[in-house]
């Protein structure tokens, strides 16, 4: 449906896709000659408003020019500024070529040319800018001349490579839109070329062998580098022809829909499936190139339209030049004409008063317009979504519960034939004014971000102790220094081990205090450690007292007995150093202490070996945790403790475990819990998953404690896999 118009007999340049609001700018056409038989020249910018329901559009700049147009261009050079609005390039008589700067002509400045040259020979029918550097112009003439401009130099061109032979006028040059050093050219004679700029040398020719192709038109393909189309104004021959240059010795296709010669055509650039024709049929076609069938056909105008162009900007709208001297707007989106007719009457009753026009004084009522009688004009829309409006996924909801969704599975661009292949989905949908209410209560603490208060309420509104240590665990693993917190949830704290250690020692240690002896009754099996409770911990810690029976007590003389005794071989083997000797005489001894004494000085090595052998001999009830603990073996509390000390397990893991270590043996215990433990057991392994992290154990570990069908109970899971 028609937008917009302008009564001008002028060719026409959108404003680039980056620019806004839409402009479109005209200048007077050469060879073209109103009633008037006027020769002046003008170039104008209008502002192209769809918000406003007229036709009329807004002229924002004006300017007298030297010469009438065969070609007017509008680029991106020099938006840089804030200020810039591009440049218009026109191509003139007598080999003129002009460049304006946009700002200069809207802003109504003097010097709005910034750059003229006369280097061609004959008119300049043919203009491009390159799509990749904006400063890169081509221009075509007569006598096969095809210049390449940088605008940053506007006195010096550089030409693709020698002139083709025999010689004839250059109707279009146009910019390969995905290489950016290939630039084509096209003749009336129907040939075009393809020359590559690196090498300054056409690279490859195409021409129909029918002799009737008369070229008017040439135009990339949008995404496809080696496809281009050529159309033909010979009433003989009114096709347009794609090629692809894999395959030059003939066209790949041929759109037949015309009944005279095509005069210009235009790829959209947002979707490479919209190709414009205009023809001397009076028609303007659609085409879906790619299907070889018209999707859209404007009605029969009176006049020839002589150049269709895409708007850059918004891709359902296009402008067409006509020889009666009108540029109008169209959209391909379709429309009523009822609505246009409708304005225009509105506009002519409001041009009249409703004042007495013979003078008595009197108010008149509303000037009453017939109606129109006209049959209402309806526009078809396009035949298939375009790609910009093409919903590439979508979902509804059916009776039952049903959710149905689609999706569109991604096309290669480099296919001229292609289908579309769908996939079609259907699920089953359960809803409960319960679980959507907890559902959105969850959605909007995960939104806020406000987690701590979400699980403080939840832990308020626990109706069984274990749900509120789990959200306990829950929100104590979203705070600052979860593993100290964590271990006053399992009881223990530095705070309260201090306050025993201190009790103890207020009550009395003895000076001296024996090693303690194995107690058959009550020693730990070797591959079970068992820790009844924190007063063993604390019992650990005021166990380093017995190390005083190591220091003498004496030290005003010392003696080095060299005997043959266990004193005397230890001496002499101190004497030479050899602390290896000296440790293993201890220990077959049994002189543990000083053992370990000595292994000290002996190096690291030894230390770990000596202690490792004590461990193997002094099997008590804290010889496993002390060997545990002195040589950082965690795994063996994980895999030998009594379950029934699960909680004391998972305090030395929080307390002495590396980070890197703590998510695995926490992940251990949890499942010692749930394969070796009962019931309770089993559900306590929640809180080790809670302890690591594992968000997929702890599910699983919940859903097979909590076998439900409730669709509340599920969503409970559901909040904590959330958080």
């Amino acid at each position: 449906m028609k937008l917009k118009e302008i009564e001008r007999t002028a060719v026409q340049a959108w404003s680039p896709s980056n620019h806004h609001p839409v402009y479109l700018a005209t200048g007077t056409s050469a060879q073209q000659l109103d009633a008037s038989f006027s020769t002046n020249a003008t170039l104008e910018i209008f502002e192209v408003d769809f918000r406003d329901p007229s036709l009329d559009m807004k002229q924002k700049g004006t300017l007298p020019a030297s010469n009438r147009f065969h070609k007017l261009i509008w680029g991106n050079f020099g938006n840089g500024s804030p200020e810039s609005s591009g440049v218009i390039i026109g191509g003139g008589d007598n080999g003129v070529l002009t460049m304006y700067s946009v700002h200069h002509i809207l802003a109504s400045k003097s010097e709005p040319v910034i750059g003229r040259t006369e280097k061609h020979s004959g008119p300049v029918r043919a203009l491009d800018f390159n799509p990749f550097q904006s400063n890169l112009l081509a221009s075509g003439a007569n006598d096969s001349e095809i210049f390449i401009w940088d605008l940053n130099n506007f006195s010096v061109p550089m030409t693709p490579g020698a002139k083709s032979q025999p010689h004839e006028d250059i109707s279009v040059v146009s910019w390969n839109r995905q290489v950016q050093h290939i630039l084509s050219s096209a003749h009336p004679s129907g040939k075009a070329v393809v020359w590559d700029l690196r090498k300054n040398e056409p690279i490859i020719k195409v021409s129909d062998h029918s002799n009737r192709m008369h070229c008017s038109g040439m135009a990339w393909h949008p995404e496809v580098a080696t496809q281009l189309v050529l159309s033909s104004e010979d009433d003989r021959l009114p096709v347009i022809q794609i090629w692809d240059l894999r395959f030059a010795t003939s066209p790949l296709s041929q759109l037949e829909g015309h009944t005279r010669g095509v005069l210009s055509v235009s790829w959209c650039q947002a979707d490479p499936e919209l190709l414009l024709s205009s023809a001397k049929d009076n028609r303007i076609l659609c085409w879906n190139p790619s299907m070889g069938e018209v999707v859209y056909e404007l009605p029969i105008r009176s006049q020839w339209c002589f150049d269709v162009q895409w708007c850059p900007r918004n891709p359902s709208v296009f402008s067409a030049a006509t020889f009666d001297g009108w540029i109008n707007i169209y959209s391909v989106m379709g429309g009523n004409l009822e609505a246009q007719q409708k304005t225009q009457a509105d506009k002519i009753s409001s041009s009249f008063n409703n004042l007495d026009p013979f003078g008595t004084g009197q108010i008149l009522p509303p000037l009453q317009v017939p109606e129109q009688v006209a049959q209402t004009t309806l526009i078809p829309p396009l035949k298939k979504p375009p790609k910009w409006i093409r919903r590439p996924v979508g979902v509804s909801f059916a009776f039952g519960g049903k959710l149905i969704s689609f999706g569109l599975a991604k096309a290669p661009g480099q296919q001229m034939q292609q289908t579309y292949p769908h996939q079609v989905f259907i699920s089953q949908v359960t809803t409960e004014t319960e679980f959507l209410l907890r559902s959105r209560e969850l959605q909007m603490a995960l939104q806020s971000g406000n987690l701590l208060d979400y699980c403080q309420g939840k832990i308020q509104t626990a109706k069984l102790p274990f749900d509120e240590n789990l959200w306990n665990f829950l929100k104590v693993n979203l705070e600052q220094e979860s593993r100290t917190k964590l271990l006053k949830l399992l009881g223990y704290s530095k705070e309260d081990l201090q306050k025993k250690i201190t009790s103890c020692l207020s009550n009395g240690i003895p000076d001296k205090q024996p090693l303690p002896e194995a107690d058959e009754t009550n020693a730990a099996q070797p591959d079970q450690l068992l820790i009844n409770s924190s007063d063993d911990v604390a019992a650990v810690c005021s166990s380093s007292a017995f190390f005083d029976n190591l220091i003498p007590q004496n030290m005003s003389t010392l003696e080095i007995p060299v005997t043959k005794d266990t004193d005397g071989l230890i001496s002499q083997a101190l004497l030479l150093g050899n602390f290896e000797a000296a440790v293993e005489l201890c220990m077959r001894a049994e002189r543990f202490a000083d053992a370990i004494i000595l292994a000290i000085a002996g190096g690291e090595d030894l230390l770990k070996e000596t202690q490792k052998r004590y461990f193997a001999k002094r099997k008590t009830k804290l010889s496993l945790l002390l060997s545990s603990v002195v040589q950082q073996n965690w795994q063996d509390i994980v895999c030998t403790c009594d379950l029934q000390s699960w909680k004391e397990a998972l305090a030395i893991l929080l307390t002495y475990s590396k980070h890197e270590d703590y998510t695995h043996l926490c992940d251990m215990l949890g499942a010692r819990l749930e394969s070796e433990g009962d019931a309770a057991l089993s559900n306590d392994a929640c809180l080790c998953y809670i302890s690591s992290g594992n968000v997929e154990r702890l599910v699983e570990c919940w859903v097979k404690n909590h076998e439900t069908s409730s669709p509340l109970a599920l969503h409970s899971l559901q909040m904590n896999q959330g958080l």
